[in-house]
């Protein structure tokens, strides 16, 4: 491979990564506060549709995005309400996220558009520029400090470990869980975003393509870890541009080289899961303390 191509392999598997590593590290923020968000597949799935539409319609994509975050953010207090406030299994309520965005946007696309496979094609002037691939890059070491260097870093990752310790020093875990699985909707649907109106111009119906699920698998590759969870979103970002390139090459059928980052999603997880670790409570309902939520 020529240093040329080399160097378009490269710029392509950090593009790919973006998106990866927004639902990462919002997946991160409300795992290690000890709330599973399996529902970062749906959560892009809104940000992508949301920021499509409000593009279209406002012709800016910077308007387009905080839309979307702002999407993000509702439909995560929907799951953020059901699994802490109504005491529902993370896991269902996460899976329910990501079957309702699954229908909805068509619908909704249907309603606005008359057509429930995708929305209209957004001017090439009006697509997200490369910023917001440094966004995401800068959020990495952002996310570490917050985590490890602040008071709510702190409290955010005791919600996680040590809910009765956080509960006894009379702080509100549901508070804590309730703020991280918010600004997670908030950064999964920014990821969502940046597939609708950066990588490609408009959305289409399921256009994630299980890239959610892959983001998990990254968060828990990289050990809910800030640093980690970047290289193994680059490794699939990789694995996704190199399956771009490999389309048509040797003769080898479409629909084999499109399977090879969800092949690389299960053979990491399968070699690396035993060594992970995840927060403690994970999962487990709060413990609610004296200071009432509200």
């Amino acid at each position: 491979m020529s240093g040329q191509a080399a160097g378009f392999l490269a710029l392509s598997a950090v593009r790919m990564a973006t998106p990866l590593l927004l639902a990462a590290l919002g997946g991160l923020w409300a795992e290690r506060s000890g709330v599973v968000n399996i529902a970062l597949e749906g959560l892009m799935l809104a940000g992508a549709f949301t920021a499509a539409v409000v593009t279209h319609f406002a012709h800016q994509p910077w308007l387009g995005l905080l839309a979307a975050a702002a999407a993000g953010t509702a439909v995560a207090l929907v799951h953020a309400t059901a699994a802490l406030r109504f005491g529902a299994n993370q896991v269902v309520s996460g899976m329910a996220v990501n079957i309702v965005f699954l229908g909805l946007p068509p619908l909704l696309s249907g309603a606005l558009f008359a057509s429930t496979s995708e929305t209209p094609p957004i001017p090439r002037g009006e697509l997200l520029p490369r910023a917001p691939v440094a966004l995401a890059a800068l959020l990495v070491p952002l996310t570490w400090y917050v985590l490890e260097r602040t008071r709510f870093g702190l409290r955010l990752r005791a919600a996680g470990e040590n809910p009765e310790a956080v509960a006894g020093a009379g702080l509100s875990v549901e508070r804590i869980r309730y703020a991280a699985v918010m600004l997670s909707g908030a950064l999964a649907a920014a990821g969502g975003a940046y597939l609708s109106i950066g990588q490609a111009s408009q959305f289409s119906r399921n256009m994630t393509a299980g890239r959610g699920f892959i983001a998990l698998a990254a968060l828990i590759l990289g050990k809910w870890r800030p640093f980690q969870t970047l290289l193994a979103c680059l490794l699939f970002g990789l694995a996704e541009a190199v399956s771009i390139r490999m389309q048509g090459a040797a003769g080898l059928p479409v629909q084999l080289v499109q399977t090879v980052p969800y092949v690389l999603t299960l053979v990491a997880l399968a070699g690396f899961i035993g060594r992970s670790r995840p927060p403690r409570a994970l999962g487990l309902p709060p413990a609610r303390s004296s200071v009432p939520f509200g």
